[in-house]
């Protein structure tokens, strides 16, 4: 995602360009005398399903997927005395 920092006297001028640059994914920061004052970016549909809102973050370069290796294993749990784990966890809501 690119970012384009703008004066508001600029952006008048220019605004259709800027349109287009929001509506290919990019974001256009507006300032006023120097001093950042707004944004403008795209409007997501809301009505989205979760992995294709995950895909569209993911091509933006916003998320990046965890890589795993299937190699990898997870260790087994510690064992522990009957009853620990229980009070381990009652010490700890005490706090």
């Amino acid at each position: 995602m690119e970012k384009t920092v703008v004066g508001i006297r600029d952006a008048k001028i220019h605004l259709s360009e800027l349109i287009k640059k929001v509506q290919s994914g990019n974001e256009v920061i507006l300032t006023d005398r120097g001093k950042p004052v707004g944004k403008i970016i795209s409007i997501q549909p809301r009505s989205l399903k979760l992995e294709e809102r995950v895909k569209h973050l993911e091509e933006r370069g916003i998320l990046e997927r965890r890589r795993r290796d299937p190699l990898k294993k997870v260790p087994p749990p510690l064992p522990l005395e009957k009853g620990l784990a229980r009070k381990f966890l009652e010490e700890d809501r005490d706090r």
